[in-house]
């Protein structure tokens, strides 16, 4: 070798005889040239991904059913179905739609940084957790990682528990849809076993790979999404009546056992625009206040992560996250936004109080409302 030779760092020693066995550099060399050429810019930068080889052929998925209707059905949660009584009966309609208004706007910043990041060079899989390592570093990736994975699991638990809530209100021993005594059993232990099973359910779904998971996104969307049509359509077909407050609230035993469901009237609309801060018969007669509605209203807001996290298995990750992130974002607000008003001028008070599964006895086919929780 000429001495005015550049000296390459993978070569083996100078001092070695050809004879020799190649050193652990050169064979380190050899193993990197066995894989597919590096592609680099002009400037000599090297691009997340471009030094593996090319992965085989894997099925992917788009916009819709990859980044929207995961989103989607994170941000409703127990929400919709269960819990809009509780917002508008306590906070009253103005509250409710101030506090979706101030609750949407922190996930929207949130939602543009995904946006950026997600248009600002390759996307892999990973999700959030290459996103931000890709930006910040390994280091704050790995923290954040850590505590976006707990965060997971706490939304897993919320939306069972809440799951089981519903299965039992509908189905239990005193359940809207069947006779008196003859449902499935109630205690804790039973409880525990129903969260269990959906909780096993939900993993092997999740095991199964992306694209049973996105079949199965996209089917509870569209059950979802009926469910909603016959809520809305309910409050301007189903006429005035009393609804009996469920055997589950206890707290209504020396009063009245029926509350008014008026329509759709202005006079009940004023009587609902206002805060009127009771208790949660749910929660052991808990007194209710401004940040325990916002608490509650929050988690309806949360799950904009999980089309992120999908990202190795979208067909464009660099479009479909932001993109499908800001359809769900919107379509969720309209939802939540309709059915604060339209509870709010069709529901006396004390029914939003006592009743949390009001939507249930005023809806033209209340079986509808049972598939939706």
């Amino acid at each position: 070798m000429n001495m005015s030779d550049p000296l390459d760092p993978l070569s083996p020693s100078l001092n070695g005889s050809s004879s020799q066995r190649p050193g652990f550099m050169s064979r380190v060399r050899m193993r990197l040239n066995r894989s597919s050429p590096v592609s680099t810019s002009g400037d000599g930068y090297v691009e997340f991904g471009e030094f593996r080889g090319a992965a085989p052929a894997a099925q992917k998925v788009g916009t819709f059913a990859g980044v929207f209707c995961p989103v989607v059905l994170s941000m409703f949660s127990a929400l919709v179905f269960i819990r809009m009584g509780y917002l508008v009966g306590n906070a009253g309609l103005l509250v409710t739609l101030a506090q979706f208004a101030l609750a949407y706007l922190i996930v929207l910043f949130t939602v543009a940084s995904i946006c950026a990041i997600s248009t600002n060079g390759a996307v892999e899989g990973g999700g959030v957790y290459f996103m931000i390592s890709r930006t910040l570093g390994p280091e704050f990736g790995g923290a954040i990682g850590t505590l976006f994975f707990f965060a997971n699991v706490v939304s897993s638990a919320l939306c069972i528990s809440a799951c089981t809530e519903a299965l039992v209100e509908n189905f239990g021993p005193s359940g809207y849809l069947v006779a008196a005594g003859h449902g499935i059993p109630d205690s804790w232990w039973y409880r525990f076993l129903y969260r269990t099973i959906l909780n096993a359910t939900g993993l092997c779904v999740s095991l199964s790979g992306a694209a049973l998971f996105a079949r199965t996104s996209l089917a509870i969307w569209v059950t979802m999404l009926v469910c909603l049509c016959t809520v809305l359509l309910s409050f301007f077909i189903t006429p005035p009546m009393e609804i009996e407050i469920p055997a589950s609230n206890p707290l209504s035993a020396n009063q009245s056992r029926f509350a008014n469901y008026t329509g759709l009237s202005m006079a009940t609309l004023r009587d609902n625009l206002y805060p009127q801060y009771g208790v949660d018969y749910s929660d052991g007669g808990q007194p209710v206040d401004f940040a325990a509605v916002f608490g509650v209203l929050f988690t309806g807001v949360t799950g904009v992560m999980a089309g992120a996290n999908m990202s190795g298995e979208l067909k464009n990750p660099s479009r479909s996250i932001p993109l499908g992130t800001l359809a769900a974002l919107a379509f969720t607000l309209a939802w939540y936004l309709a059915l604060s008003a339209l509870a709010a001028a069709a529901c006396s008070r004390e029914l939003l109080q006592q009743d949390y599964v009001f939507l249930l006895p005023i809806n033209i086919w209340p079986p509808a409302v049972a598939t939706g929780n």
